[in-house]
């Protein structure tokens, strides 16, 4: 007997794998069910995410649920399927499920079937949670609920984990289960002991527990499978013996479950107008899969999604701007001049406003993407863009990560696990990286106000919109010249395949969709906020303090100009705060590197901030924020960044941000690695500091010699 931290007493403790296609609202239920008793970690061996989370099921029995990564049959082909199949089998030393809670899509019950019914014939406990009804009725069909349950012999529950419903009920069907109320089915879903009777038979005298369906695997992966060398050794000779062939099995078996799946079908669900529903999906993939048309609409969603990132959030932009120019005049008025009052309105406003000034365009982004998503779109331009993928050495499915890139490289690089070929799968995550993420967006957005004139074609068309755009597929035609590069150098004797479901077409989920813009916009402003404020202010007292004989010297100096000249002493005090700036550990960090950066355009305020962002891109603007506060050589506190750093000046009076320096350093921040945490997920994800070590020297060269070309051809 155990106690829970609510005081239930406990008298069982279960551990249920919960399984499903990818896309069946299996992460959605996981976190209903266990809420904020969660925990994540890796799998053994494996770079794939171990997500657990403890349950309540009753008031005598808890479980822990193992989410298991999505896959659709139990033949796997991924590392992250792989992982999958050996719980499932009960063949991984860590994990032994006591149940399957078996995530299936009501909208899908012919694909989602297949998987149930293999399930059902390990002859493991197994609940069965019926998701997307509601899309499932929107689409015409009804399911007959205890006609399946008596078809396939196990519990089904209808569920909707994002509106609560159901859940009662399904915790209700688990409990039974795991009291053995709900026995298991006796009769197979398949005549599996019919696929390779002889086989089968020996091999379940050497495991009398296991079921025929399990035995069949056994044959088929028992090399890989945890057991003794004698007994592989045993398994290997029955299918010498009685010449098992696996793909043979594997074909028939498939086609005997189908043919029950579609009396299951036909005794179950019922659709309304299905020619109907056909036809118009193929009308509409027949033009946004066209070979021309097809491409032509893809650049245009793609021109209307840029021009919106910048046409809608330009208002909201400028008011937090002004905000906070109001607000650090304000602040200066009021606080006294030492170094408290400059800490707090050079260092802490400096740097928040660099982080709120983002957030519209960043939630703006986020929300239009995730409407291409929902509508099912995204997944069309995976199947578009195969053949071009293939010229370079990847597939459709190399699509996905880079898309994903957009937003951050990091969770995008994780994505590559499903893409089953090593070398398109390494391939694709030595490339992500140059995919325009959002960190880059705040320095897009402010070089962009800078160098490009605020100009807009036929009313709505905006050139600083264009030139975004142009960012972006300058990202994507440079990681496709880099991968055909590759692709000579990585070897590799698998044979690749492209095989991609397409959704159906669906309106989009506007609740999803602002859902999606906060959290984004949470995630920036809390994380990543958090690195942009710290670095702001260790940027401050890097500004602020430096050398004391260097930084004494340069008081003395103007201090004797201001007696000579006290009619000057305006232009005097402003030349005394840029010559404190250029003498602070800042100042003289720059100053070092500034020969190094100097030939394609680049001072040394902005060495300062290449080195800073370094962390983390976003933080360039809160390296311009509070370099430009402290050294101030503009005689308006409420000035904005954009102000300041338009007036900025090389020590020979030239401006320091023009078209040359301005396209160069965005040359610069495309295609330059300039991301710690990136180079940390893609050794994880490769297992080794080889594949990082060569991310980061070729993003960096290839950024330097770019950006080199595009000074030199525009000063």
């Amino acid at each position: 007997m155990t106690k829970a931290n609510t005081g239930i007493i406990l008298s069982k403790k279960i551990n249920i794998a919960l399984v499903g296609n990818p896309n069946s609202g299996k992460s959605s239920l996981f976190n209903e069910l266990t809420g904020l008793h969660q925990q994540v970690g890796n799998f053994p061996g494996v770079t794939v995410d171990k997500k657990t989370g403890v349950c309540n099921i009753s008031e005598k029995i808890q479980a822990t649920f193992i989410d298991l990564p999505g896959t659709y049959s139990l033949y796997p082909k991924r590392a992250d399927e792989w992982v999958s199949y050996k719980v499932l089998l009960q063949e991984d030393e860590s994990i032994y499920p006591d149940m399957i809670l078996l995530v299936a899509d009501a909208s899908n019950m012919k694909r989602s079937l297949l998987f149930c019914s293999q399930i059902i014939d390990l002859k493991i406990p197994v609940v069965v949670a019926l998701t997307m009804m509601d899309i499932a009725k929107e689409n015409g069909v009804s399911i007959d609920i205890p006609s399946l349950e008596i078809e396939l012999g196990v519990p089904v529950v209808a569920v909707n984990p994002r509106k609560k419903k159901g859940i009662v009920l399904l915790k209700k069907a688990i409990e039974q289960t795991a009291e053995s109320n709900r026995h298991l089915t006796s009769r197979d879903f398949i005549y599996n002991n019919m696929l390779a009777p002889k086989a089968v038979e020996q091999v379940k005298i050497l495991f009398p527990e296991i079921s025929s369906y399990k035995a069949i695997h056994y044959l088929i992966n028992h090399e890989l499978f945890s057991m003794s060398r004698e007994l592989s050794d045993k398994i290997g000779q029955i299918e010498k013996n009685n010449k098992f062939n696996s793909t043979k099995t594997q074909a028939e078996e498939i086609v005997q479950r189908y043919g029950k799946i579609k009396h299951i079908m036909q005794q179950t669900v019922s659709e309304s107008d299905p020619i109907k529903k056909t036809l118009f999906t193929e009308k509409l993939d027949n033009l946004l899969l066209h070979r021309t048309w097809g491409y032509i609409i893809l650049l245009t969603v793609l021109f209307i999604l840029f021009q919106s990132v910048f046409w809608i959030a330009k208002y909201p932009m400028n008011f937090i701007e002004e905000l906070f120019g109001t607000l650090n005049s304000w602040c200066s008025s009021l606080l006294p001049d030492n170094w408290i009052g400059d800490l707090f309105v050079n260092g802490f406003l400096a740097g928040l406003s660099g982080i709120m000034v983002f957030v519209p365009q960043i939630m703006i982004l986020f929300g239009l993407i995730t409407l291409l998503e929902d509508s099912g779109y995204m997944a069309r331009i995976s199947f578009l863009t195969d053949k071009i993928m293939r010229i370079v050495g990847l597939n459709g499915k190399s699509i996905m990560p880079m898309i994903s890139g957009f937003a951050c490289a990091v969770p995008a690089i994780m994505t590559a696990r499903n893409i089953e070929n090593k070398k398109e799968r390494l391939l694709t995550i030595m490339i992500t990286p140059l995919m325009s993420c959002s960190a880059r967006l705040p320095v897009y957005t402010i070089l962009i106000a800078l160098v490009i004139p605020s100009k807009t074609y036929f009313g709505v068309i905006s050139l600083q919109g264009i030139v975004m755009m142009f960012l972006y597929l300058f990202g994507m035609v440079m990681a496709m010249i880099v991968a055909w590069v590759m692709k000579w150098f990585i070897k590799s004797t698998e044979r690749s395949f492209f095989i991609l479901e397409l959704p159906v077409y669906r309106s989009p989920r506007w609740k999803n969709m602002f859902y999606t813009m906060f959290e984004k916009a949470k995630i920036f402003v809390f994380d990543a906020g958090k690195v942009i404020m710290l670095i702001s202010l260790l940027l401050w007292a890097l500004s602020t303090f430096g050398p004391p004989e260097k930084i004494n010297a340069v008081k003395q100096a103007y201090s004797n100009k201001v007696m000579q000249n006290p009619g000057d002493s305006v232009r005097l005090m402003q030349e005394k705060k840029t010559a404190l700036l250029q003498n602070s550990f800042a100042g003289q960090l720059g100053k070092f590197i500034e020969p190094a950066i100097s030939p394609i355009g680049y001072d040394w305020k902005i060495g300062i901030a290449l080195i800073t962002s370094f962390a983390a891109r976003e933080v360039f603007v809160g390296t311009m924020a509070t370099l430009y506060s402290v050294g101030d050589d503009v005689d308006e506190n409420n000035s904005t960044l954009h102000e300041k750093m338009a007036m900025a000046k090389r020590e020979d009076g030239s401006f320091v941000y023009t078209l040359a320096t301005g396209i160069s350093l965005l040359v610069f921040y495309v295609l330059a690695m300039q991301c710690m945490s990136t180079i940390a997920i893609v050794k994880r994800e490769t297992k080794s500091w080889k594949w990082p070590i060569i991310q980061l020297l070729y993003m960096t060269g290839l950024a330097y010699l770019c950006s080199l070309m595009v000074y030199q051809l525009l000063k």
